[in-house]
């Protein structure tokens, strides 16, 4: 008997959530091209869930993909969707209805990690603008400093021991418990298991400080490191 030619498998992916609170098309697209800009390399063609919570079920969904997808990004599905009327008019403009996890993972003793976190990587060097660090399956850590236009990836947590004015993005795979740590804040954007920060949305009281970024309520939060 031949193999198929196809297989299918569950997995889990990363996505950004942009919560709309107005269904005017060009408010909409004028407020997402602001954020693109802002960090391009991170947002431009990304694919992302919009969340319909607050709006009701007469909103012309068609045209809010269009705004989105003119702002350069590409929607995936809709959640938070609250009555049957409001799903079967977005199912009627071709729109995927989507449920948001927890984005927790229930661990017991007994529970064998199908990818183990194996030794972190360690960046004794300085990380140039344009450059890409992806620290699969472990933590990473940055010994020197991270220009802006860098990007550090990381599965589980990123420590930069430098000034830090890139991109930072830890629990890529999404795990909520991973954490950022760096000793003089000044990043373009940090992120943890999807949920990030632009530039003007990190607190300014804590730039240029060593600080401690982790998730709390599937929001960001952050503190001083002592």
């Amino acid at each position: 008997m031949s193999q198929s030619p196809i297989e299918l498998k569950g997995s889990s992916f990363t996505l950004s959530v942009v919560h709309l609170y107005t269904s005017e098309p060009e408010v909409i697209r004028q407020a997402l091209l602001e954020k693109v800009e802002q960090a391009p390399s991170f947002l431009n063609n990304a694919p992302v869930v919009i969340n319909v919570a607050t709006l009701d079920s007469d909103a012309n969904w068609k045209e809010l993909q269009q705004a989105v997808e003119a702002a350069g990004l590409r929607v995936v599905g809709v959640s938070g969707c609250r009555v049957e009327r409001q799903k079967q008019a977005i199912m009627q403009a071709g729109l995927p209805l989507l449920n948001e996890g927890k984005g927790q993972k229930m661990v017991t003793p007994d529970t064998v990690e199908e990818n183990p976190p194996t030794k972190a990587r360690i960046i004794n060097t300085p990380v140039r603008s344009g450059q890409q660090i992806y620290a699969r399956n472990s933590d990473l850590i940055v010994a020197s400093s991270v220009s802006a236009g860098a990007e550090l990836i990381a599965d589980g947590n990123i420590h930069i021991y430098g000034m830090m004015r890139g991109r930072a993005l830890a629990g890529a795979s999404g795990d909520i418990q991973c954490q950022i740590f760096c000793m003089h804040l000044g990043a373009e954007l940090v992120s943890i298991a999807g949920q990030y920060w632009l530039s003007d949305q990190i607190p300014p009281d804590y730039l240029a400080q060593a600080v401690q970024i982790s998730l709390l309520n599937n929001a960001l939060t952050i503190q001083r490191l002592n």
